[in-house]
């Protein structure tokens, strides 16, 4: 949902000029985003004195950064360095002492903060009476962190001294190394005696120290043409000190004043990456994979990269401007190497990305062109903490991110599947008029949404009495075809009379506070509105009883919750959201925490579900607009309220695959676009990509009109409803995916370069994608009018169509046919993928179904995969409740295998599930590129641990076909009779 529609509020006189200009808009162009709403770098006062930094010192040959670290100070004990990092000020006096901390982890990763000694110790004035606290914000940490940070015993100092440098060895057999350079101030990190990434390589660190602010003497004044002349001048003189004060004490945008308690006091440093051509990460961006330059250029952007939640309806395309969360995690990659740096600060903040190319030396044989790669990292506020990845695989950054930051949850399996919503299904009759219609059409679904509309004049955790009149009786409509609920839940809280909601909040002062320290109002939805600041422990307990069922009333354990708006989406605020200098609990600003908040938001919201009653744990479900590092671990997401366009269409690949590298992989866009009414061709090519999608839902605004699956009309709907049971006939294999993602951070769907590492020509392809481990290969159509893809196959493997076993082999660009009937899926040699064929109306009516194994050779004739099993619902799994096999086909022997993957002894748990799944067994294997030499053979030999003597060893039947053209040839063994929780094999030669 979007805060488009705020003109709703307005009184009634307004309608007509509404009227006239939307029938304006039938003759003009429709604007998009209001840019307007939105900071340009040169409108945030921090940005643009940091930036106009880097332009001086790119200016000057003579440029250094008056930095330097005091060998004196420097301590190292426990895999710890300790030191000051002294900066003299340019308009003289003390220098100023920025504590340095260089921390070395057990996994390899380094860790730098700097920090701010007088802050610190809160030495500083604050103006205007500001009750805000003086330090830096350190808290950033105890909301992103949730491990990895055990100190490295390994880790020392180099024995052979070097002056003005200081040498620490770390990481696995000490492979790895810090040199810090004292004066100017820097540090490379190096793997294997090659410098990886660089601190300060071009001078552009910055800690805004806090300085008194001297109130200049009032001068006399000057009207008109003058005044203006003067004020030009003044800022003239002041850019040319590279000291414009102009926006140190305070900063006015779209007419709201943020006062600045603090003064300046932004962070920021250049980082490089030497030889590395390609950068990926930071979301959220409407943006490529790989990341484009932003200091101009053909094709490049203008502006940096912005990390700053917003509530950014009909968002354009390919910009930098910010999005709806912010991940500050960027990744850098070249053949052989990965390497990256997670930015931990929850403020504000401004990436920007050059490239500096190198040319071939003609005079020296042998040496190469490089690109490097060097980035600019601006924040408003908050401590300089940064981590430093090394790689030196795409795998080992995504693993050790999630080892700080946390993997992402592993969801009920429900959540993996269809979700069908729009704003607004009307009523509950609606709601179940809706469920009838896809069983009516066998169209297979899992959850139903609500938007806004269902509650009580905008007030959460109320029914709409005229419209929801029997809540109970909907859910169990819904329950009975194992089908779920999602409502909407957001965290401004309408401020009105007669509602306990609102009446706590105040009572006990659980809600943002605005600079003077009483509660904070604003204007969303509901109108007046106060929101919930779960920073406070007390917040969240509150927030907790809230969903307990005697609580919020008409709902029941197929409920789950969507959590919108929380940014936070302030109508009548700056920039859409929420004033800086607002006051969360502990009186941090909200400048320090913006980027955070949305997560402390969702996170409540996923506690809060937990335990709606005692004793019933099951895995919650929350869908989040707004995130941060570490949001994985409670939400999935969404790109937000994007338009029913081709490019938006297009767009949701690159962007979904960035937030898989970036660590919350649970991600997917609005199917069919939220806002406009989609073409037949766009509605059924973005169902067919969007079952792609790990988050896979279909969204629409309140004012388009009704496009459930059914309405599309035939052939689209019987094209769609193909997709959607291709969705749910991969189900095992998605799920799989899911736990990889949960147990190691791998992405869930993957971008070519992860797959393959060493293919530079594929680095920067960002239009098809990998499912998890299974090989399956996706290309989906993003063009109008298209009838063919290209898709590009990075090694020498053989890739079968996954309906027809057509074969395309050979690195390079393939076409391959896409009728609007076809979805463009291959199948890479060498993976055995899991299904479940038998078309069912929601994924929990598959839980006894039995399973298909496809086996896609490789050109050695061999493959392999995994499955994972377990109830889908509980966290009994965590207790070895699950089932985890291993198959694997021997191509010399002719020997298909499942073998355990699970660790760990018996239990309780996993008998009872065990026993559960007894009956659940392979109805079928499919042996893809089957050799020449199986033609004519009759059977195959089957033998199963555990079985009865009798049963085994056992002979099955098998069919050989022969491929036609450039299909391949397969076989089918028809159902062999092995449980697919037990060890067997398949001897395709005895």
């Amino acid at each position: 949902m979007a805060s488009s529609l705020r003109i709703r509020s307005a009184p009634r006189w307004t309608a007509v000029l509404l009227l006239w200009a939307a029938l304006c808009c039938l003759f003009v162009p429709v604007v998009m985003v209001k840019q307007h709403d939105f900071k340009k770098c040169d409108q945030s006062g921090f940005c643009k004195r940091n930036r106009h930094l880097a332009d001086t010192a790119a200016a000057s040959s003579s440029w250094t950064a008056p930095y330097a670290l005091d060998a004196a100070s420097i301590t190292f004990k426990d895999g710890q360095l300790s030191g000051t990092v002294l900066k003299t000020p340019k308009e003289g006096g003390e220098k100023v002492r920025l504590p340095l901390t260089v921390t070395f982890l057990e996994s390899g990763v380094a860790r730098v903060t700097l920090d701010e000694e007088k802050r610190q110790k809160g030495e500083i004035e604050l103006r205007h009476g500001s009750q805000a606290r003086k330090e830096r914000y350190n808290e950033a940490g105890k909301w992103a962190l949730v491990g990895g940070l055990k100190v490295a015993e390994g880790a020392a100092l180099s024995e052979k001294a070097e002056k003005g440098y200081t040498k620490v060895f770390y990481g696995e057999a000490g492979k790895h190394q810090a040199v810090i350079r004292h004066e100017p101030f820097g540090i490379e990190f190096q793997r294997d005696g090659e410098t990886q990434v660089k601190f300060n390589d071009r001078g552009l660190i910055n800690v805004e120290h806090w300085r008194q602010k001297v109130e200049k003497p009032a001068e006399e004044k000057k009207e008109g043409e003058e005044e203006k002349k003067e004020e030009e001048k003044k800022e003239e003189e002041e850019e040319e000190k590279g000291e414009d004060e102009s926006t140190w004490w305070e900063e006015t945008f779209g007419g709201n004043t943020d006062s600045k308690p603090r003064g300046p006091e932004s962070v920021s440093l250049d980082i490089s990456f030497p030889g590395y051509e390609h950068v990926f990460g930071i979301p959220e961006h409407a943006t490529r994979l790989s990341l484009k330059t932003t200091r101009g250029g053909d094709g490049n952007y203008d502006e940096p990269y912005r990390l700053y939640n917003a509530d950014v309806f009909e968002y354009e395309m390919d910009s930098p401007m910010t999005l709806y969360g912010a991940i500050p995690f960027m990744q850098a990659h070249r053949k052989g190497s990965t390497v990256g740096v997670f930015w931990l600060n929850g403020a504000e903040t401004w990436v920007d990305v050059t490239k500096a190319k190198t040319s071939a030396n003609p005079l020296s044989l042998g040496t190469k062109g490089h690109t490097d790669t060097q980035t600019h990292w601006i924040s408003e506020s908050g401590l300089l903490d940064v981590f430093i990845f090394l790689g030196p695989t795409p795998a080992d950054l995504t693993r050790q991110y999630g080892e700080l930051t946390g993997y992402t949850a592993m969801p009920q399996s429900f959540a993996i599947a269809y979700h069908q919503c729009r704003w607004n299904y009307v009523t509950d009759e609606d709601v179940k008029d809706v469920d009838r219609k896809f069983d009516k059409f066998k169209i297979p679904y899992d959850v139903i949404w609500l938007d806004i509309e269902y509650t009580h004049e905008k007030k959460y955790f109320t029914w709409d009495p005229l419209t929801f009149v029997n809540p109970t009786k909907m859910h169990n409509h819904l329950d009975k075809r194992n089908r779920k609920l999602v409502a909407i839940i957001d965290p401004h809280i309408k401020n009105v009379g007669d509602y306990p909601v609102i009446d706590e909040i105040k009572k006990k002062e659980l809600a943002v506070k605005n600079k003077e320290g009483g509660l904070f109002n604003g204007h969303c939805w509901p109108g007046d509105s106060m929101w919930v600041d779960c920073f406070n422990p007390e917040t969240i307990k509150f927030w907790k009883a809230l969903f307990k069922y005697d609580s919020f009333k008409g709902t029941a354990p197929n409920t789950f919750i969507w959590n919108d708006m929380n940014e936070p989406s302030v109508f009548n605020g700056p920039e859409i959201t929420m004033p800086k200098d607002n006051l969360h609990h502990g009186n941090w600003e909200h400048r320090d925490v913006h980027n955070i908040n949305g997560m402390t938001f969702h996170n409540a919201t996923y506690q809060a579900l937990l335990e709606r009653k005692k004793g019933e744990i099951r895995r919650p479900f929350v869908l989040t607009r707004a995130f941060y590092s570490g949001s994985q671990r409670s939400s999935a997401m969404w790109t937000g309220d994007n338009l029913a366009e081709w490019s938006h269409l297009e767009a949701s690949l690159p962007m979904v695959l960035n937030q898989g590298i970036s660590g919350f992989p649970f991600a997917g866009a609005d199917v069919g676009g939220f806002f406009g009414n989609p073409s037949s061709e766009l509605l059924t090519r973005w169902y067919q990509a969007g079952i792609y999608y790990p988050f896979f839902r279909g969204h629409a605004h309140i004012d388009t009109r009704r496009r459930e699956p059914y309405l599309a009309g035939s052939p689209y709907t019987e094209i769609i409803t193909q997709a959607l049971r291709l969705r749910y006939q991969l189900l095992p294999a998605w799920y799989t995916a899911f736990h990889e993602a949960h147990t190691t951070g791998a992405p869930i769907i993957r971008p070519n370069f992860w797959v393959h590492p060493d293919d530079e020509a594929g680095f920067a392809i960002d239009d098809q994608l990998y499912v998890g481990s299974t090989g399956l290969l996706a290309k989906p159509v993003t063009k109008e009018g298209a009838d063919s893809v290209s898709v590009y196959l990075a090694d020498g493997q053989p890739y079968y169509d996954y309906f027809d076993y057509t074969t395309y082999q050979g690195k390079g660009h393939h076409t391959v046919p896409a009728p609007l009937e076809k979805i463009p899926l291959l199948m890479q040699g060498g993976h055995i993928i899991p299904r479940r064929d038998r078309p069912r109306r929601s994924s929990g009516l598959m839980k006894f179904d039995p399973f298909t194994l496809v086996v896609a050779l490789n050109k050695e004739g061999s493959a392999n995969g995994t499955l994972y099993l377990d109830d889908g619902e509980t966290f009994d799994y965590q207790q070895g409740a699950f089932i985890h096999r291993r198959f694997a086909f021997d191509g010399k022997r002719g020997i298909l295998t499942s073998t355990n993957l699970a660790e760990g002894s018996r239990t309780a748990k996993l008998d009872a599930f065990l026993k559960s799944m007894a009956r659940v067994r392979v109805e079928k294997i499919i042996v893809v590129g089957a050799p020449k030499s199986w033609k004519g053979k009759k059977e195959v030999v089957v033998m199963e641990e555990g079985a009865k003597e009798s049963a085994r060893r056992k002979k099955v039947a098998i069919e050989f076909f022969e491929g036609k053209g450039k299909q391949a040839d397969w076989a089918v063994v028809r159902d062999p009779k092995v449980g697919i929780g037990r060890g067997w094999k398949v001897d395709f030669l005895g």
